[in-house]
């Protein structure tokens, strides 16, 4: 198999996804690493032939297979299982835990599980979006090899015996039976020490994720909850933000020029996590996220950002990348997000329930009590403002944002002073009663906003979270109208964007089909909610990883991957359907 076999473009379902909380690399089932930014998320990436430019990692058998694999139990380390004409190997992925944040440690172990097994292998590091080839190759005399790409120090561990083409490395290993080599790749923009030992990276590694991730042994589909709290728990930087997606610029539709960079932490999707690691027990989810959130607003008051990198620092603008060609069916390559010149009050309601869950945990110290203050009175001044809005569209007085804020307050108040309670559920009643004037559908539904008259699938979250009862009649018209006019086979897409049918126009959305989970289990409708949550649990590949959208009609996934708050809501879901079960 050549180099270019190796990183030829996959379907989205076949990729996993390897994380320590600061970076994240993409693998294909054919053992080709082919995104990494380095050191940090929203740095440049090193690997980036998953957006069609130059860098990749590839391991695989020289003889033809088959390929499969699965993530070790509460964790993120990949093991492939290729079955080849004569025998079957596995390769573990991992980046090393606990994560460093100047220094990538990516480990790659090879298992000749029944005989001797022969793999090529395949190392091109081009930093920079694949702008800067290795240059200084050296080997040192204990077998490693060391070079720099684009300013970052690079050490490579595993293959003394490789040639050198152009900066690319490359070399054959043969593997006894029962027998493992290991490759070691080491990354940093500083000194990078001494060389990594893989025995005690790998043991590092192993205990670090098993004391992360619980077991969730009484939940609905444990093994499912467990996976996608190890998704959260890689894709947040310890002691701060949460990023949407591990990669930037997977279209959403091919040639549509929907493709946006996601690694960055926004304010509703660490919200959602937040409060679905309360719900599930997970402590340290949860103080990750109100850290984060809290210092976010006692910085900016009601200038918060929608969102921020994954350390606090501003979004850059989206800005083109005229160099990567993009994955297939993505027309550019943008780093960056316009999302930075955008107000969405919604992110203050989800900011309230966030708190108010830390309350519970008895996490509701000065600061935060402070930040409750201040978010408060963000929505005092701007609920009827014209904002962006959940899906970030063009401005408008957005009924979401209006609910989300309502569900906020009545919240929050809970565990508020109690001298702030009053004027905290006279906001909330001023604002539901102007939003039930002004977006009420004639038929007794939610309306998007005062002019846009269909439903909205994020409209069905709300009530969940206590804007209104779950036997309010606007409630029970919102889940019909959303159901009649947004569901397709068990899926739900956000909105109607024209009169096309609905896959016309984009994909379902998964986040919006466990919303409806948790909409019909609120109405005690358990066979209706575990229909949902089994239908949308189910759209994903081998890796259980979900993306933004499912195509309904081709079964594939489109958009970024992992999406966070996908597996948040899944995992909030595994909690609240335990009823159901």
């Amino acid at each position: 198999m050549s180099d270019e076999d190796a990183v030829r473009p996959h379907i989205l379902r076949e990729y996993s996804v390897l994380a320590d909380g600061y970076r994240g690399a993409v693998c294909g089932p054919r053992g080709d690493i082919v995104w990494l930014c380095a050191p940090l998320w929203h740095d440049d990436a090193v690997f980036s032939r998953l957006l069609g430019g130059a860098g990749a990692y590839v391991i695989a058998p020289v003889e033809p297979f088959a390929w499969g694999g699965y993530y070790e139990p509460r964790s993120l380390i990949w093991r492939h299982r290729w079955v080849t004409t004569s025998t079957i190997v596995e390769c573990r992925d991992a980046l090393a835990r606990p994560g460093q944040r100047d220094r990538v440690v990516l480990l790659r172990r090879i298992e000749a599980v029944e005989r001797e097994v022969r793999l090529h292998v395949m190392l091109d590091v081009r930093a920079g979006f694949g702008q800067h080839p290795t240059r200084d190759l050296t080997l040192d005399d204990a077998g490693h090899w060391t070079a720099d790409s684009g300013g970052l120090r690079i050490r490579w561990s595993g293959a003394p015996n490789a040639t050198v083409d152009n900066g690319v490395l490359r070399t054959e290993v043969t593997v006894p039976a029962g027998g493992h080599h290991d490759f070691v790749l080491e990354l940093s923009p500083g000194r990078l020490g001494d060389p990594v030992e893989p025995e005690f990276a790998w043991r590092s590694t192993e205990t670090t994720w098993s004391r992360e991730v619980p077991t969730f042994d009484n939940l609905v589909a444990p093994r499912d909850a467990q996976h996608a709290c190890a998704v959260l728990r890689g894709l947040t930087v310890p002691r701060g933000g949460m990023v949407a997606a591990a990669t930037m610029s997977l279209p959403e539709r091919a040639e549509q020029g929907r493709n946006y960079d996601y690694r960055y932490t926004w304010i509703r999707d660490q919200c959602y996590a937040g409060i679905a690691a309360a719900a599930a027990g997970e402590q340290a989810l949860l103080d990750d996220a109100v850290s984060f959130m809290t210092e976010r607003i006692l910085a900016n008051g009601d200038g918060l950002r929608p969102a921020y990198t994954a350390e606090g620092g501003t979004v850059p603008d989206e800005q083109r990348l005229v160099d990567l060609p993009g994955y297939p069916g993505g027309q550019t390559v943008a780093r960056g997000n316009r999302v930075t010149r955008q107000a969405q009050l919604d992110c203050y309601g989800e900011l309230l329930q966030l708190l108010a869950e830390a309350a519970r945990y008895g996490r509701l110290d000065g600061d935060r009590q402070r930040a409750v203050q201040l978010a408060v009175a963000a929505i005092g001044r701007h609920w009827g403002e014209p904002e962006a809005g959940l899906w970030e569209l063009a401005d408008d007085w957005w009924t979401h944002s209006r609910l989300a804020c309502v569900a906020g307050l009545k919240t929050a108040a809970r565990v508020a002073h109690r001298s702030d309670v009053p004027a905290m559920l006279s906001l909330a009643d001023a604002i539901l009663a102007e939003t039930s004037r002004r977006c009420l559908h004639p038929d007794g539904h939610w309306q998007r906003s005062p002019t846009r008259t269909g439903p909205d699938a994020a409209l069905l979250l709300p009530p969940v979270r206590g804007a209104l009862p779950g036997d309010d009649p606007r409630t029970r018209a919102t889940i019909a109208a959303v159901l009649r006019d947004l569901g397709e086979d068990g899926y739900l897409y956000r909105f109607r964007h024209s009169p096309q049918p609905l896959e016309s126009d984009e994909g379902a959305f998964l986040l919006c089909g466990f919303f409806m989970a948790l909409a019909e289990n609120q109405q005690g409708n358990d066979t209706a909610a575990m229909r949902w949550f089994e239908r949308n649990r189910a759209a994903c590949g081998t890796p259980g990883l979900f993306a933004e959208e499912y195509d309904v009609r081709q079964r594939q996934l489109r958009g970024n991957l992992p999406q966070a708050f996908v597996h948040a809501l899944l995992l909030e879901s595994c909690v609240r359907l335990r009823r159901a079960a």
